[in-house]
């Protein structure tokens, strides 16, 4: 069995570990062991996590970036399950789950879930799964049955033709994130079939606060040489640090130790983009364990927060998932016996750093799309091109609100 020290949550670097502060006792902490197949499933969720890390940098434009490998991972996990032939093999190369049977995968990943969301008093941290599908499509039970019982995803039928059906998908999600994330889904289209979602949420309050009477105004400075002038925080603390030529680091802990934030601040010839090139599984692993206790760290740094937001098909083509993506080509054959390709991987995130603590959110989903229309009922067409009389109603007392007739339909700007 072996100790979860790491479960990244990129950018915030929010981890596991087993560093306590002097007040808090090793006996307060709850521990979570791991199998040797549990174990694997975490190397491989980081170095699948640093991956998409790294090559999202390279595609987006946007100053600040934040992802969660977690939401991503347990969203494509819930996906994986049904898949099969070549669309299940590229999903778990670009996984990395190579050498995992898919019962150790799901039995690794809903320990995973349930143990993460009990760790601390002091911090909250949700996961949440949901299963959206199109009323009158025809899904199989096993697939169902397997996200439900090991992902506790909730499960749901709406009317996709209905904009009710994104409203419900949205509250889900504005719900499940406490409001930080408000959509994930703009509209669906006729041909939708499916939608997972996974939403993650962490609120936490750091083990030692920064002094807001601390905060001052000091300079940034930017890769592009300018300066900004803005409110740092301050603080002195016990805390694991680390230093090579790449980088110093700091472990911040939130609550009682178990979730802290890490800080990597690159070396003075260095800059983040260098840390972000040498974010590999085995490097993580080395620094992870170069980690020692400092009795006093001074740390300064900036509040932030941001919101991001990324769509991650290319992405995921770019590392090996090809055919899922391909209409007629695809096999979710464990999902339907409808022939069905995912058309949108959608990735949204939030985080709010302060002198008292860390709140953070993520969402990922997945839409599954059929090729055909199927056993659609027949178009009926209408054709308005001649004097027509309207009325605007209440729904629930049919109540008439307006009514009129239109024999010369202008229009002015």
């Amino acid at each position: 069995m072996k100790t979860l020290f790491t479960f990244i949550t990129l950018f915030t670097f929010i981890a596991i570990s087993s560093c306590q502060q002097e007040n808090i006792s090793v006996e307060e902490n709850k521990i979570i062991q791991l199998d040797a197949k549990s174990a694997q499933l975490i190397e491989a969720d980081n170095a699948f996590g640093l991956e998409i890390f790294q090559e999202i940098r390279d595609e987006s434009e946007e100053e600040n970036i934040m992802i969660s490998p977690l939401s991503i991972s347990v969203a494509l996990a819930m996906a994986y399950n049904g898949a099969d032939g070549d669309t299940k093999t590229e999903m778990e190369n670009a996984m990395k789950l190579n050498g995992l049977t898919t019962d150790e995968i799901n039995a690794s990943y809903q320990m995973l879930i349930s143990a993460l969301q009990s760790l601390d008093e002091d911090v909250i941290f949700e996961i949440a799964n949901a299963v959206f599908y199109a009323q009158g499509f025809s899904v199989k039970a096993d697939f169902i049955n397997t996200n439900k019982n090991i992902y506790d995803a909730e499960v749901e039928s709406l009317d996709f033709s209905s904009p009710s059906a994104v409203t419900t998908i949205n509250d889900w999600v504005a719900e499940k994130t406490h409001d930080k994330i408000l959509s994930i889904i703009e509209q669906l289209s006729p041909l939708d079939r499916m939608v997972l979602v996974n939403a993650i949420y962490f609120n936490g309050i750091w083990t030692a606060q920064f002094d807001e009477e601390g905060t001052h105004l000091q300079n940034f400075h930017k890769t592009d040489g300018s300066l900004l002038e803005i409110p740092m925080m301050n603080k002195e603390d016990k805390l694991d640090y680390t230093s090579n030529s790449l980088f110093k680091a700091i472990k911040m802990p939130y609550g009682n130790g178990q979730y802290n934030m890490l800080v990597f601040l690159p070396a003075d010839n260095k800059n983040s983009q260098n840390v972000i090139d040498e974010l590999t599984s085995s490097n993580w692993k080395s620094w992870m364990e170069s980690f020692e206790v400092e009795d006093i760290v001074e740390v300064t740094m900036p509040r932030f927060k941001f919101a991001f937001e990324i769509g991650l098909n290319d992405v995921l083509k770019k590392m090996g998932m090809l055919k899922a993506f391909q209409a007629n080509i695809a096999d979710f054959s464990k999902i339907t016996d409808e022939d069905l390709y995912i058309s949108s991987v959608k990735h949204k995130s939030f985080i709010d750093v302060n002198e008292t603590g860390t709140e953070a959110a993520a969402v990922t989903s997945i839409t599954f799309t059929t090729t055909s229309i199927g056993n659609e009922p027949p178009k009926i067409t209408f054709l308005v091109n001649k004097p027509f009389v309207f009325a605007i109603t209440e729904k629930d007392t049919d109540a008439i609100l307006f009514v009129g007739e239109v024999q010369n339909p202008e229009y002015e700007e």
